[in-house]
C-alpha cells in the first residue's frame, strides 16, 4: 500500500477547511445517479459528518433505474434524497461529485448555481464555473475511489455497507473495456475489503430482474444494425433507462464489434450510450460530437452517455431523429452511411417465433 499524506497536508483537509465556513452542505450527484454517484456522495457525507459535524444532505435528480443500483440502495440504505429541486442560501455549500459543473444531468446547472467543490473522474467539459476547490482525476477509476481516499486520509472508518457500496462502485466503473486501475485505486481497493461485506456484494451483483427487462433486451436485439465494426441500436420502446447502457455493454463484447451506440426515448428525453474498445476511439469525443448542438453527453474513453430533452411526441418525429444520430455516429467513426445488416436476420427472428 502506498503512503497516505498526513491530515494536515492532505487534499480532504483542504476540503474540510473550505466547508468549515459554512452552516450546512448540500452534496450533489447527478440525475439518475449510480452507484459511483451514491458511493461518492455517501462518503463526503461521513467525511463531513465526522470531522465537521454539520447538517449535510447527499441528494439527486431523477431515479435509481438499473436493478442492481436499486438493490444496492435497498440493500445498503445510503443516506441519499431524490428530489425534484431544493433551496439554497449563502450558508451552504455545494459540493458536486462525479459530475462535471458544464453538464446538463445535475440540480446545479439547472438553478444556474455554482458549486464551492467539486469532485470527479470524468473527462471535463468546457466551463468558465471555478470551482474553489476542485478534484477531478481522470486516470482514477471511480469518484468513489477518490472520496474513499479522503476517509483514508482522516482515518476513518467507512464500515461495512459503504465500503461495500465503494467496491461496487469500482466494479461498475471498470466494465466494458474501461478496465484501468490508477496507483491509487490499487491501494485503496485492498484497503475497503478490510470493511467490505463480500456477501452483499454478491447478492447486488445478482439483482432480480423485472420481466419487462427481458422484453426490452428482446426488441434490443431485433433492432440492433451493423455498419462494418459499428453496431447502431435504437430501442421501440423501453420500459426502464437501464436497458440503454445494458445492451451497449453487452454489444461492445461482439467479436467483430468496436464501437455502440445505443438509444431510447423515456419520458420525453432520448437517452444515448456509447461503448468503445480500442484506445484510439475515445468514447466521450464520439458521443459529444455525435449530440453536438442537440444534448448534453459526457464520459469516459471507453463508456460514455448523454441525453437530448424534449423530444417531440410522434413515432415519425422519433425516427427522423433516430436517423440524424445514426448518420451523426457514423460520421463520428469515419464509417460511411450506408444500409445496415441485422445483428439477427429478420428470417431467422420469423421462423423461429413460438406458435
Amino acid at each position: 500500500m502506498g503512503s497516505t499524506p498526513s491530515p494536515a497536508s492532505s487534499v480532504s483537509t483542504k476540503l474540510l477547511e473550505l466547508l468549515r465556513d459554512y452552516q450546512r452542505v448540500v452534496v450533489v450527484m447527478h440525475d439518475n445517479p449510480d452507484p459511483d454517484a451514491i458511493a461518492s456522495g455517501w462518503a463526503v457525507k461521513v467525511l463531513i459528518d465526522e470531522r465537521l459535524r454539520k447538517p449535510t444532505r447527499v441528494v439527486g435528480g431523477g431515479a435509481i433505474v438499473r436493478a442492481e443500483n436499486r438493490y444496492m440502495v435497498e440493500l445498503l440504505e445510503p443516506p441519499i434524497e431524490l428530489v425534484d429541486d431544493i433551496e439554497f442560501d449563502e450558508h451552504t455549500a455545494t459540493v458536486l461529485v462525479d459530475c462535471g459543473v458544464g453538464a446538463n444531468n445535475h440540480i446545479l446547472t439547472r438553478r444556474k448555481i455554482d458549486p464551492v467543490a467539486i469532485i470527479d473522474h470524468h473527462m471535463t467539459i468546457d466551463s468558465p464555473v471555478r470551482p474553489r476547490f476542485v478534484d477531478i482525476r481522470v486516470d482514477v477509476a471511480a469518484s468513489a475511489t477518490i472520496t474513499a481516499s479522503y476517509l483514508r486520509e482522516q482515518n476513518i472508518d467507512p464500515g461495512p455497507k459503504l465500503a461495500t457500496a465503494i467496491l461496487y462502485a469500482v466494479r461498475t466503473e471498470t466494465t466494458a473495456y474501461e478496465s484501468h486501475y490508477s496507483s491509487l485505486d490499487r491501494s485503496i481497493l485492498p484497503w475497503l475489503m478490510e470493511f467490505g461485506d463480500a456477501e452483499l456484494l454478491a447478492e447486488i451483483q445478482n439483482a432480480p430482474l423485472r420481466p419487462s427487462y427481458y422484453g426490452d433486451l428482446l426488441m434490443a436485439l431485433q433492432n440492433t444494425f451493423l455498419y462494418d465494426d459499428v453496431a447502431v441500436c435504437f430501442l421501440p420502446r423501453a420500459d426502464g433507462a437501464e436497458i440503454v447502457g445494458e445492451v451497449a455493454d453487452l454489444l461492445v463484447r461482439g467479436d467483430t464489434i468496436h464501437r455502440v451506440l445505443c438509444g431510447a426515448v423515456i419520458n420525453g428525453e432520448l437517452l444515448v450510450s456509447a461503448r468503445t474498445q480500442h484506445a484510439s476511439d475515445n468514447a466521450a469525443d464520439l458521443i459529444q460530437g455525435t449530440l453536438d448542438g442537440l444534448g448534453g453527453a459526457g464520459g469516459h474513453a471507453h463508456r460514455a452517455g448523454g441525453k437530448i430533452s424534449g423530444i417531440a411526441s410522434g413515432t415519425k418525429a422519433i425516427e427522423t431523429l433516430c436517423d440524424e444520430l445514426r448518420g451523426r455516429w457514423l460520421d463520428a467513426c469515419k464509417v460511411p452511411r450506408k444500409r445496415g445488416t441485422r445483428l439477427i436476420a429478420k428470417r431467422e427472428i420469423v421462423q423461429n417465433l413460438v406458435r
